[in-house]
């Protein structure tokens, strides 16, 4: 269940949001938008170039700082409603409720940060959208060659994804990168169901279902890492263990397609340069949804 990389569950004294998180995700601004001249004089300047006699100072060197570890107990809520939930069968769903609302919440300090946790999904969402894009634009076989993949053009639409794997999520050692990758694999296995079968014809809605299948499997995988991992390892009855995992996946996709639809935004319509922070807008939004729909089934 989840991602292949599975570890015994982050322990509560963890930091939030590791130190090296945010460098490994390619520094996204979008979560947090930085200070200083936009250029339009609201600083006291005119946003034009420094005068060549005017010294301009070195930017200083970035502070090194310790993350706080959260508290120690803060995983343990989410945990024992998700170990309710699985010994059920998938079938009490408030338990599921609680978990998600607990997780959310407590465990990862709000939906802000839990999108900030999903580092390495979200650059990799950001790059198979840029992808899926530039294929509806300029066909498949363009989009393969600017990426030096010229030889996967003309396959069959799981093959040209597998050859992607490499480029959009590239294989790392931690936790965040497995998760990444590993959706990516498990979005794949799920193209054919969804109606996405022709690369060289995609339309818009299908980009936002690839889309959405990758961050549902990405959200999906850090739970069960999170809070799920110790509980679901070893099952003794693999058709419950299946039906739990749907239950929870139907549940994160409904999250998913909510944060979407919500944001009224044509995936397509994306510039690259605007990808970036919807992917990250969409995350944390998908959190929210997910802590809001939750705490409904709890009541």
């Amino acid at each position: 269940m989840g991602t292949s990389n599975a570890f015994g569950g982050a322990g509560g004294g963890t930091p939030l949001i590791p130190s090296w998180l945010d460098d490994a995700a390619g520094g996204s601004g979008a979560l947090a938008p930085s200070p200083g001249n936009n250029g339009d004089g609201a600083n006291g300047d005119d946003g034009g170039e420094p005068s060549p006699n005017t010294p301009v100072p070195d930017a200083p060197a970035p502070r090194k700082t310790t993350p706080a570890p959260g508290a120690s107990d803060r995983f343990t809520s989410a945990r024992t409603n998700f170990s309710k939930f699985s010994r059920s069968g998938g079938n009490d769903q408030k338990s599921l409720g609680r978990a998600a609302s607990n997780y959310v919440s407590k465990s990862v300090g709000g939906a802000r940060q839990a999108a900030r946790r999903m580092g390495s999904s979200r650059t990799s969402g950001a790059g198979l959208v840029n992808f899926l894009n530039s294929a509806s634009f300029n066909g498949a076989r363009e989009a393969l060659r600017s990426l030096n993949l010229d030889g996967l053009a003309g396959r069959p639409i799981e093959q040209v994804f597998a050859g992607l794997a490499d480029f959009i999520c590239p294989a790392g050692g931690s936790i965040d990168e497995g998760i990444a990758r590993d959706a990516f694999i498990e979005t794949i296995a799920d193209l054919a169901n969804a109606g996405v079968t022709n690369i060289d014809q995609l339309e818009a809605g299908q980009i936002q279902t690839v889309f959405e299948l990758y961050v549902t499997h990405t959200i999906e995988a850090r739970i069960c890492n999170d809070i799920g991992t110790k509980i679901l390892t070893l099952p003794s009855d693999v058709q419950e263990v299946q039906r739990v995992q749907m239950q929870l996946r139907d549940f994160i996709q409904r999250g998913v397609s909510d944060a979407v639809n919500a944001s009224g935004v044509n995936i397509q319509s994306l510039s690259p340069n605007q990808v970036t922070g919807f992917v990250d807008q969409i995350y944390e939004a998908a959190f929210e949804a997910l802590q809001t729909i939750g705490e409904g089934m709890a009541k």
